[in-house]
């Protein structure tokens, strides 16, 4: 494949704008997609749409990438339902009276806490934090980007710290496949040198708990 430089950046710098300026991420993902393969044909748009299709029906070749995005929709589609019930209003509710979550900063450790403690699966994560927190972090007056970065800074970091969910089998398989003895004491031991999943923890906490970080 022919080296393409600086233009390998345009097309996720395509689907970053157009997701900013749109709020439409996915259209914004398949368009960075299509602009990709545009450019590997040199510029032939029919037939970079056309790669793109191939591109994106292939994925679910993937048994794994099956299962990844049927997960999310099921799990998307239930949270949708409970919002949608007022179950999500009511465990707010309760969360104020229980004085959990009744001004800006227990609102942020809210989602923090809620990053922390579901560290079953990444995505899981992100769509119960997200759900909950929302309404929170608008009803305060804070802003859905400082949001979005909370639950992204811990979701996966708290899922690579703890290893009893579907990241931490997935490193065993690769350490067993890598021929190491024991794949299971050498995953624990290299849990304190996981030193971006504790950073961005601890760095998600200072944005919440110092009052000059702002949003």
């Amino acid at each position: 494949m022919a080296d393409l430089g600086v233009s390998s950046v345009l097309p996720p710098l395509l689907s970053i704008i157009l997701a900013i300026t749109s709020r439409q991420v996915y259209l914004s993902l398949i368009a960075g997609v299509w602009f990709g393969h545009t450019i590997l044909l040199d510029g032939a748009l029919f037939n970079g749409l056309a790669n793109s299709l191939d591109a994106l029906i292939q994925v679910f070749q993937s048994p794994d990438d099956t299962r990844v995005i049927f997960y999310t929709f099921v799990i998307g589609g239930l949270i949708a339902i409970l919002e949608a019930s007022g179950g999500v209003r009511g465990f707010i509710n309760w969360l104020e009276r229980k004085r959990w979550a009744n001004n800006r900063r227990r609102a942020q450790w809210l989602a923090w806490f809620i990053g922390i403690v579901i560290f079953i699966e990444a995505n899981l994560t992100i769509l119960v934090a997200g759900i909950v927190s929302r309404p929170l972090f608008d009803r305060f007056r804070l802003s859905r980007e400082k949001l979005a970065y909370i639950i992204d800074a811990t979701s996966a970091p708290v899922c690579m710290l703890i290893p009893l969910n579907g990241w931490g089998a997935f490193n065993l398989v690769l350490l067993g496949n890598m021929g190491v003895s024991d794949p299971l004491a050498v995953l624990l031991y290299a849990i304190p040198l996981n030193l971006y999943a504790i950073i961005s923890l601890i760095l998600a906490a200072g944005v919440i708990r110092f009052p000059e970080f702002k949003s």
